[in-house]
């Protein structure tokens, strides 16, 4: 069977930045002495098959949120390592991809043409998406002003209607009410029934009972397990019970001892390849100076 998802050994290595104008200057003119490195990512490698739905548990900070970024398909790559992604996926994770200055409906329109519909196919869709999200008026409103609540209900109405072969879901369902929530749950319910690759990112230990078939335990930019449900989520729940009653000095031992040991364990190696991922960033970084209004302009002239 060919694998839908295919982590072989990714690293991702952060450089850390007191500013942004730092980190552009630094992707142009690298500095000759080293910047402070952060290791989200140390050899992590895992397989995944068609139609199969992988919860992701771990502590703040082990790396989730980093794995469901590189999942989705981004401008964020590994370090080292290779990714294979055989399918189109879809990150769906509190205001991803929304941009705060534009109207909802605006982000309606810039995050279907980014997934590539059309204008006609965006105008087929958008009587779905907006009822999905349920927002009301505040869809003319700029994102800014939204709730969390809202910005996860745009988010996954937007997300789900571009049709993914592969869904990300990282923490979507962590804010809003009961019934979004069942709503959201009956909708991947029926993505899985259409085959399709689910990545489910969330603290709620009673969900992935029900929805995963298998789960990863991340542990401070590792994989500690990996297998049925039942049995991590067992495990999970057992250590943080242990980990809770720590106090806030033991917590902090814990995390450093933990990342000095897998680091010594995984030598973290960051080639050359790194030069290549630099000119992405400084892509992104420029992009981010154009004006988000000018950006949508071109991007609905570029739709038509």
């Amino acid at each position: 069977m060919n694998k839908k998802v295919v982590f072989e050994n990714v690293v991702k290595v952060f450089e850390l930045y007191s500013k942004r104008s730092d980190k552009i200057a630094s992707l142009i003119m690298p500095k000759k002495r080293e910047n402070k490195k952060f290791v989200a990512l140390n050899q992590v490698s895992f397989e995944v098959n068609p139609g199969e739905t992988i919860g992701i548990v771990g502590l703040n900070g082990s790396g989730k949120s980093t794995v469901s970024n590189i999942l989705g398909g981004g401008v964020i790559q590994p370090t080292e390592g290779k990714v294979i992604m055989n399918g189109e996926p879809s990150l769906i994770a509190i205001s991803a991809g929304l941009n705060g200055s534009l109207t909802g409906l605006e982000n309606v329109e810039l995050k279907c043409m980014m997934h590539g519909l059309t204008k006609k196919q965006i105008e087929e869709r958008l009587p779905d998406i907006l009822d999905f999200a349920d927002i009301g008026d505040y869809i003319y409103q700029p994102v800014k002003n939204y709730s969390s609540g809202m910005k996860s209900r745009l988010g996954f109405a937007i997300s789900v209607h571009t049709d993914p072969d592969i869904l990300i879901i990282d923490e979507a369902l962590s804010v809003g009410d009961s019934t979004f929530t069942e709503k959201c749950l009956n909708k991947m319910n029926e993505f899985k029934e259409q085959g399709k690759t689910i990545f489910f990112i969330s603290h709620s230990a009673g969900q992935m009972r029900k929805f995963c078939d298998r789960v990863i335990w991340l542990h401070y930019g590792t994989i500690k397990m990996m297998g049925e449900s039942d049995k991590i989520i067992d495990q999970y729940v057992r250590f943080t019970k242990w980990f809770n009653k720590l106090s806030k000095e033991e917590k902090k031992k814990h995390k450093n001892e933990m990342l000095a040991k897998q680091i010594q364990e995984n030598k973290v190696p960051v080639k050359n390849k790194q030069e290549k991922l630099s000119f992405l960033e400084l892509i992104k970084n420029i992009l981010i100076l154009i004006p988000p209004v000018v950006m949508a302009i071109l991007l609905i002239l570029g739709g038509v």
